[in-house]
């Protein structure tokens, strides 16, 4: 199978140079790797623009949902089998893309999505408010999909590329430009019998107490993560049976 990493960027100019010199460091299991630099200019732009990784510009700053639906055009344009996705901001560590790859090359799962809650996971400095919070959320989704998740919120994911083709809902939808469409495609494949989804563990660090950690708005932020749980659970769409 043929996995590309996508890496969405949003003026990270802080944290991706650690980004950009784990990459390197690391034998990836990856062909390619594509930085969607989402209307940067803080001069994150000018750092993926000289990195020498495959990049897609968006002009203005559409959301962290538009660049996953940018990186599935990008992958499946040039035949990839596997998208994995990792943050820009330095949370996740790309020596640990081979926990949620492997599964899907060996044919054991269809969607992987990290848990730092697993046995083998680490969350070093998460901030308290998370820590409450997300125990709710799996709660939360549980309720709506009936599927015991331990981190739902994760964004350390990776996934069968043929999953989305098969789609009966618009994943271009421009609401799901913000968080809609990580959690929407998530939930939708938790929903779906013929998808095989597990949780591998995976490491988020958070920079110490007092620095910035999230770019989620207080309240709307948290709307638009859990709003796409309930649309996937009521809508009746989803995907065409396996070929």
């Amino acid at each position: 199978m043929r996995v590309a990493c996508f890496i969405p960027v949003y003026n990270q100019i802080e944290e991706l140079p650690t980004v950009l010199r784990e990459l390197r460091q690391e034998n990836i299991p990856c062909e390619a790797v594509v930085f969607i630099n989402n209307g940067s200019n803080d001069g994150s732009e000018k750092l993926i623009a000289e990195s020498g990784f495959e990049r897609v510009d968006v002009p203005v700053n559409q959301g962290v949902g538009y660049a996953c639906i940018r990186a599935i055009e990008w992958a499946t344009e040039r035949g990839f089998d596997v998208l994995v996705g990792i943050a820009g901001n330095g949370k996740m560590l790309p020596s640990e893309l081979h926990r949620v790859v492997d599964p899907i090359v060996r044919g054991e799962a269809d969607y992987v999505t990290g848990s730092r809650f697993l046995s083998g996971g680490a969350f070093p400095n998460l901030p308290r408010f998370r820590r409450v919070s997300i125990p709710m959320v799996n709660g939360f989704v549980k309720v709506l999909t009936g599927k015991s998740v331990t981190d739902a919120t994760c964004g350390y994911r990776a996934y069968r590329l043929d999953i989305i083709k098969r789609a009966t809902f618009d994943w271009h939808a421009a609401w799901m430009n913000t968080y809609g469409f990580e959690y929407y495609f998530y939930a939708k494949a938790l929903q779906d019998p013929t998808i095989r989804c597990i949780e591998v563990p995976i490491t988020m660090r958070y920079p110490e107490k007092g620095k910035r950690y999230s770019k989620i708005k207080p309240f709307k932020g948290w709307y638009e993560m859990l709003l796409p749980w309930v649309v996937a659970r009521f809508d009746g769409k989803g995907f065409r049976a396996p070929e």
